[in-house]
């Protein structure tokens, strides 16, 4: 197991745990010394997740999240589809962004979590008489999306480009 592995297992134990990790336990579950252990853990803290050292063992105070942007293209008639894919896989769809020639870059924050943020939004759409932003480009667009973790957006990423709404390069 790489040291990258090794860090990637101790947050996730601390994640899912309710009660404090202790740092023996950590260091028996990743084979390694309590010391690895110690110093995984600094180099966790020095990456931004805040990890609380207790008499008991290591709590993570909040939750730490990721972000990547994906350059995409679909019709309106898959809109959906794409959000809920993003949502189903947990990832949050935190804006939309165009890069229109004459008017530049433009963005609208969406924060669209769950498959009722996505119904609400394409009501708001359907309702109102505006377009979605990606219509002024040709249906391309970007969204930046958020997630617990590399892992989730790598499994959103393998999504987008298994259903061809992501645009390489």
């Amino acid at each position: 197991m790489t040291g990258t592995e090794r860090r990637d297992k101790i947050i996730e134990k601390i994640r899912t745990s309710r009660t404090p990790v202790s740092g023996s336990s950590l260091a028996e579950s990743c084979e390694v010394s309590r010391q690895v252990i110690v110093q995984d853990i600094a180099l966790i803290r020095a990456a931004g997740y805040d990890i609380i050292s207790t008499h008991r063992g290591y709590l993570l105070n909040a939750p730490h999240t990721v972000n990547r942007t994906f350059k995409v293209r679909h019709t309106d008639e898959r809109m959906e589809e794409e959000l809920c894919s993003i949502v189903d896989l947990g990832g949050c769809v935190v804006n939309v962004m165009v890069n229109h020639r004459v008017y530049g870059r433009m963005k609208a924050e969406l924060g669209i979590r769950s498959r009722r943020n996505v119904m609400e939004f394409l009501q708001d759409i359907q309702k109102g008489k505006s377009s979605p932003l990606k219509n002024i480009t040709s249906d391309y667009h970007y969204h930046v999306v958020e997630a617990d973790c590399e892992k989730t957006l790598d499994m959103i990423e393998d999504m987008l480009r298994e259903k061809e709404f992501l645009i390489e390069g």
